[in-house]
């Protein structure tokens, strides 16, 4: 394989099922059967297998440790507080003296289908646990781990309408999480409403308790807290989760970063400032967008959205595959770390609709696993190795991995499942449990099974294989906290949107894109049908390169010798810039007052663009951007920027005289075509002809206005030969052959679209057919200095092809020749004038014409002409 700054080229016949995608497991030192079918019967085996092992852990915990917190599997004991050493905040921070495992599985015995073994798990619970103890646990991890279980198992016991109801229950776990809820407000009672990280559940905050904590710490409890208020109907609780959420949301940097750490009783960030996806950032953002989903309190959403475009903007890599530590109020990186924590954020991707971009960062997590058969906890990204090698079963990539096979349904993610299990049996279950792993490269082992080993781990292990789970069917608005409890609120309690602020927001869309699999095309540029799994995408070879793991079996199984592999380049996912009508430096208008800009019934209308700032984001359907503020106001998904400044129009020339058609129809064929060459393997169907749409460039010769005595030969009625010079695919530099007056069909970037045309014409071509990088309507142009620069350029033509169609004419040109079909042609097919939705005609009647920036449209916005 060699590397390259370019698109990644498979041989034209390649016919990979989603059913054929398999791991190659050579690094487990367990023996494996090689299936490479996921049929019923073997998810069925795994998920009992996953089973087995989670009441193999659960069982020794209730015979040797229960009602301790912990299970010490290599001592086979049980394991609390450290009473002797207070300052353990590794083991005091989670250990409370409350039964903690048992607390935090409640509903994972929901998830296993085992009615008896919740009920005896709840009276337990009811027998053994009280909060009347003199320990220091983490506010945090009380409230995820404890409360989260108690409340679940709550609903659960509660609702009538589902086999783990219980008829005798009378709330009584509702009033521990109640009483639990009491003693955690004292840590609240700061000057900023942030909480201090532990307190004492039988006193109190402890004199000299420290005053730093972490964003996840204090900004991760609205799920438990705000649920506990609203069932119980007591709003302490929610008011002060609500108030910690949005005291460190309101503190973010001018570019919308949050830090890692913060002082609780100034809250001013602490050194060094710097923000990422993982420890002590983590799950602030996930409580956004869940909390939303929960209780659909839209300003949560606000936060979700306005967070993730940032992270996006800063911390992701330039390649788009993994996320970095970076300066809060500069964006530049800071440390070139991935810590294991991290993992959950592909499958918080999935949830928040922008999969593609979870399948590459899922992608990175999956080969540092392979490399380990485990997931260290820090690992370099810089020097390729990992820094820290403990693993203590921690859940966040087998939680991310269940939700990306939810989403794409590719069984892709049921080997990297499979893979997942049979690493823990054979590195992590031993006689009396499961244990962590101190040391991944020699697998000593920790004697040690977390809760979340329980709780989180192996819950989403076993809902990966059990396809028929209720859960899966389950349409409501139900979460997973991140400690993987299963909370929901009842309809009752929710509340409505008021009516002033839902007209202030207007009409929105919160629909997610559904995942798009990779396709295979015929040569005629339809769907073949054969649908191409994650592992056949082209940067899976460079997320493998870039953890420096070897090729396996499975890698090779998508190689072709022909190609090179994909160095992923990525548009930046947002940014800002201050508009002018003159393209002028401007001063910024903080407040731009209603002569500039109003609000309208479905958005808002700018009078004068001058001095306002406006914030772009990235859409999650790929097909463009959206502006999301104008100024200090907030754009609302669904809603419209109408843009009528007249000073834009008075440099420009009237639109009416000058305007060239947007786009035209192409008919593809072949100038000699044997039916009989169809039946050949990897033909398809191909009839000898299609009709695709093209974007037309607003330079070079009118494709609009051909006719006899035009000297623009480009699609002319007998049609013009398609050619690709595979020396020069972006025709970026001066062609070594005479094109003669055919097409080149080349791809977008690393030079201007001018540029093209002009090393097109000098080499003899009537014109050039660019493939565009996804299926976004472009009409390319160029400045008038640029035009003088270029030359005559009256009989040359340039025509931009979405992605999807661009590639399947590309696939035609190399099966011509490799199947003896004859040449591909095309001729502009001026009396079938193409479809012209979501293009808009600048005449009177129309409402305007959509904004483009960098090549790319604003989907949300309008000019008004």
């Amino acid at each position: 394989m060699k590397w390259d700054k370019g698109p990644c080229v498979f041989g034209f016949v390649l016919s990979i099922t989603l059913n054929n995608v398999v791991d190659a497991r050579k690094s487990t030192s367990t023996n494996l059967h090689q299936e490479t079918t996921w049929t019923s019967e073997r998810k069925k085996s795994l998920r009992a297998t996953t089973k087995d092992l989670w009441y193999h852990g659960f069982d020794h915990y209730m015979s040797h440790a229960f009602p301790l917190d912990e299970l010490s599997p290599l001592s086979c004991t049980g394991r609390g507080p450290d009473w002797e050493n207070p300052a353990n905040v590794a083991r005091n921070d989670v250990s409370g003296n409350y039964s903690l495992t048992l607390v935090d599985v409640l509903d994972t015995l929901v998830v296993l289908d085992d009615p008896p073994g919740f009920q005896n798990a709840v009276q337990n619970v009811l027998d053994w646990v009280s909060f009347d103890v003199n320990t220091r646990p983490q506010v945090f991890e009380t409230t995820i781990r404890v409360l989260g279980g108690l409340l679940s198992g709550h609903i659960f016991a509660s609702r009538p309408d589902q086999p783990f109801y219980l008829p005798w229950y009378r709330g009584q776990l509702l009033t521990m999480a109640h009483d639990l809820g009491n003693r955690l407000l004292p840590a609240f009672s700061t000057p900023t409403g942030l909480p201090f990280a532990r307190v004492n559940l039988r006193h109190g905050v402890q004199r000299g308790e420290s005053l730093e904590t972490c964003t996840a710490g204090a900004g991760s409890l609205i799920l438990e807290l705000a649920t506990l208020s609203r069932l119980t109907g007591d709003d302490r609780f929610e008011k002060a989760a609500y108030k910690a959420f949005f005291a460190l949301w309101n503190r973010r940097s001018d570019i919308g970063l949050v830090g890692n750490t913060i002082n609780i009783w100034t809250g001013l960030w602490t050194l060094p400032e710097v923000t990422g996806i993982g420890a002590g950032i983590d799950s602030f953002y996930e409580y956004a967008l869940k909390w939303y989903v929960m209780s659909g309190e839209v300003e949560f959403l606000d936060v979700w959205h306005e967070g993730y475009a940032s992270v996006m903007r800063y911390a992701r890599s330039p390649d788009g595959h993994w996320f970095r530590s970076v300066n809060i109020h500069t964006g530049d990186q800071a440390y070139a770390t991935i810590d294991s924590l991290s993992a959950f954020w592909p499958g918080l991707q999935v949830l928040g609709g922008d999969v593609q971009n979870a399948i590459k960062s899922h992608m990175t997590y999956w080969n540092i696993w392979r490399r380990h058969s485990g997931l260290p906890e820090v690992w370099d990204a810089q020097f390729l190795q990992a820094t820290s090698f403990q693993y203590p079963l921690r859940p966040e990539f087998v939680e991310s991995t269940w939700y990306l096979y939810r989403a794409t349904r590719d069984p892709y993610y049921l080997d990297v499942g499979e893979r997942i299990l049979r690493d823990l049996i054979a590195r992590a279950k031993v006689d009396c449990g499961l244990t962590g792993i101190q040391d991944l490269r020699t697998n000593v082992r920790d004697d040690r099974m977390e809760s979340f080993a329980l709780s989180e781990t192996l819950k989403y292990l076993y809902l990966l294989f059990d396809e028929d789970n209720p859960l899966h069917k389950d349409d409501s608005h139900y979460v997973f906290t991140t400690e993987g409890h299963i909370l929901s609120l009842p309809k009752e309690v929710l509340k409505p949107m008021s009516r002033i602020r839902r007209k202030m927001r207007g009409e929105e869309n919160h629909q997610c894109p559904l995942y798009e699999p990779l396709q295979d095309l015929s040569p005629d540029g339809t769907m073949s049908g054969l649908i191409r799994g994650v592992g056949s995408r082209a940067d899976v070879d460079y997320a493998r390169y870039l953890i420096g793991l070897r090729s396996q079996a499975l890698d090779e199984r998508h190689w072709s010798p022909d190609g090179w592999c994909t160095v992923p380049e990525v548009d930046l996912y947002s940014f800002d810039f201050i508009m002018s009508s003159g393209g002028k430096m401007v001063p910024e208008d903080p407040n731009p007052g209603p002569l500039k800009l109003k609000t309208v019934a479905d958005g808002f209308i700018l009078y004068n663009i001058t001095g306002v700032r406006a914030h772009i984001v990235s859409r999650l359907d790929r097909k463009g951007y959206d502006i999301t503020k104008l100024g200090p106001h907030a754009v609302r998904t669904g809603q419209m920027v109408y843009i009528n400044d007249p000073t834009l129009w008075n440099t420009l020339p009237d639109p009416r005289s000058t305007y060239r058609s947007q786009d035209v129809k192409l008919r593809i064929f072949l100038d000699t075509f044997d039916p009989a060459l169809a039946a050949q393997p990897g033909a398809s169907s191909f009839n000898g002809e299609t009709y695709v749409k093209a974007y037309t460039a607003q330079f070079g010769g009118d494709l609009a206005a051909l006719d006899a005595s035009d000297t623009l030969r480009f699609g002319y009625w007998e049609g013009t030969e398609v050619q690709r010079d595979k020396s020069n695919p972006f025709g970026c530099k001066p062609y070594e052959t005479n094109f003669n007056g055919n097409a080149v069909l080349v791809h977008r970037g690393e030079c201007t679209f001018l540029e093209k045309l002009v090393y097109a014409r000098n080499a003899g071509a009537s014109g050039v057919i660019v493939i565009n990088d996804d299926d976004a309507p472009i009409n390319p142009s160029a400045s008038h200095a640029e035009l003088a620069a270029a030359g005559d350029i009256s009989n040359v033509a340039l025509v931009l092809l979405p992605h999807t169609v661009g590639k399947s004419i590309t696939t035609m040109v190399d099966a011509a020749g490799m199947f003896g079909y004859g040449h591909v042609m095309f001729a502009v097919d001026n009396e079938m004038r193409a479809w012209t939705e979501g293009v808009i005609d600048p005449t009177p009647e129309e409402s305007g014409q959509i904004l483009y920036i960098s090549g790319h449209p604003l989907l949300n916005t309008r000019l008004m002409i």
